[in-house]
């Protein structure tokens, strides 16, 4: 295990603390909660927006799929995810409000609702030239906003929980320029062992090329995570990040094939072409060839190649940064 961040002076955070389920008898005043509307919807859990009227301000609130409340893996995955959220007290890390059980038994967890885009929404304006994108999103406000990520993921190592999910989708953007990394809930903590791929993870195989189409999740796992090494540390997180450096230099992500499994042949086998080698998306585009380094070295196969923790990516983009102006 490679880790060398530095903790700040919150405690670290225990399996012991956040897998465990709620008393029996455990209550809240959820009646507080009114005028819940849809927010999005995914194949785990059901995100709303209400009203917490005892504070007057509209939350987000999330809840298991109603099939799944009664899923012992799914509901300790759903713990660990507002237990890790709440721990992690950073500022890039969104506040969880509240945690409990709905009048129905089922768990729920209310948060800061973020209004803005996530970094897909962000880098998928700038693929298509949406007015005003550019020069709104340069190749050094995307830098920044992918360092505030990388500060909330160096705390969580700190801590010793591994994200294992990062990717676009999965980094806010606040209308007042604030970043939020999110979606805890496959992350690992420290002395947890590797769980088991389910039979729906072995036999996927959707196809990559449909309209409209973006499974996220495995364009960004290290190949480690791919193959099953019982041994996955911070620097598949540094792999995941690596992935997203390059996707901001290009606006194309380096592994994509026509199934999930030849993207994860060309991640376990293939080295991609440098960024610049790519056909811009935007004539304005420069792609520094430092940047280009940084991201292929957080791509290397073996983790030890790698940079070996988020720490040590982050000097190097913010020297970068500090050197030179971007033109972008």
């Amino acid at each position: 295990m490679v880790m060398a961040e530095l903790k700040d002076a919150y405690p670290s955070i225990f399996l012991s603390l956040t897998d465990v389920d709620l008393p029996g008898d455990f209550t809240n005043d959820y009646e507080k909660y009114l005028d819940f509307k849809p927010f999005a919807k995914g194949g785990k859990a059901v995100l709303q927006t209400c009203m917490d009227s005892a504070l007057g301000r509209v939350v987000v609130h999330k809840s298991l799929h109603s099939h799944l409340q009664d899923n012992v893996r799914e509901r300790r995955r759903f713990l660990r995810e507002a237990r890790i959220s709440a721990q992690l007290q950073h500022p890039n890390t969104i506040p969880i409000y509240e945690f409990g059980r709905t009048p129905d038994g089922n768990l729920f967890f209310t948060m800061k609702r973020i209004a803005g885009f996530n970094l897909y929404q962000i880098m998928d304006r700038l693929k298509w030239g949406f007015p005003n994108a550019q020069d709104e999103f340069s190749l050094d406000r995307l830098l920044d906003i992918l360092l505030q990520a990388c500060y909330a993921l160096a705390n969580a190592h700190a801590h010793g929980v591994f994200h294992r999910d990062i990717k676009p989708e999965n980094v806010l953007v606040g209308q007042y320029g604030e970043v939020y990394l999110v979606d805890w809930g496959v992350a690992k903590i420290w002395g947890m062992p590797n769980e088991e791929r389910t039979p729906e993870q072995k036999e996927r195989a959707e196809n990559l090329t449909a309209t409209g189409q973006r499974p996220g999740t495995p364009l960004y796992m290290a190949p480690e995570q791919i193959i099953g090494n019982y041994y996955v540390d911070n620097r598949a997180d540094v792999w995941s990040i690596g992935v997203m450096l390059y996707e901001l230099l290009c606006l194309e992500v380096p592994f994509k094939g026509r199934t999930i499994h030849e993207t994860f042949d060309q991640i376990i086998h293939e080295t991609p072409v440098l960024p610049s080698a790519r056909k811009p998306r935007h004539p304005r585009r420069v792609i520094p060839s430092e940047l280009e380094l940084i991201a292929m070295r957080a791509m290397s196969k073996k983790p030890a190649d790698r940079p070996a923790n988020i720490s040590e990516l982050i000097h190097q983009l913010r020297s970068f940064r500090n050197q030179k102006l971007l033109i972008s």
